[in-house]
């Protein structure tokens, strides 16, 4: 009896993933079209404060992680433009044949926390979904350096 709710469990949970990424690809911004590079590129031109973006993608995630990648970084900036007071910005993207690698980096006053409802425990559900991890290093003081690895496939 217990293999089988567990066997059932998981084909529920693959099917709730593969409609997650469906639903994903109707969403997604229009610059992701041509890769995360581009839409990564004019996400940083347009953030509130001064930001810079280095990246380096060898192997190109499917949709639905960039998708969760754009958004991630999207999210991460505009925290970082309302509650940082920080100057300057830094997003670096490294992705290779296993995984996608996002630093978001702010100068500002620390303190960031993922307390429940706030937008950064949101990041991390969403995240965790895809077997991705967070990390958040926000000493009081500063500098906020936000980590996150994402599977290249989900």
């Amino acid at each position: 009896g217990a293999l089988e709710l567990i066997e059932t469990a998981h084909r529920n949970a693959k099917e709730a993933l593969v409609e997650i990424r469906d639903l994903a690809r109707g969403i997604l911004p229009p610059a992701l079209d041509v890769g995360l590079d581009t839409a990564l590129t004019t996400l940083v031109q347009r953030s509130a404060i001064p930001a810079t973006l280095r990246i380096e993608i060898l192997v190109r995630p499917e949709p639905s992680i960039e998708g969760i990648a754009y958004f991630t970084v999207a999210e991460l900036l505009a925290n970082v433009a309302k509650h940082s007071h920080a100057g300057n910005a830094s997003v670096e993207v490294k992705s290779n044949g296993d995984t996608v690698s996002l630093q978001v980096r702010d100068d500002g006053i620390g303190g960031a926390r993922p307390a429940a409802g706030s937008g950064l425990a949101g990041l991390v559900e969403r995240i965790q979904a895809v077997d991705g991890q967070l990390h958040l290093s926000s000493p009081k003081g500063g500098p906020t350096v936000i980590a996150v690895e994402l599977p290249v496939h989900a």
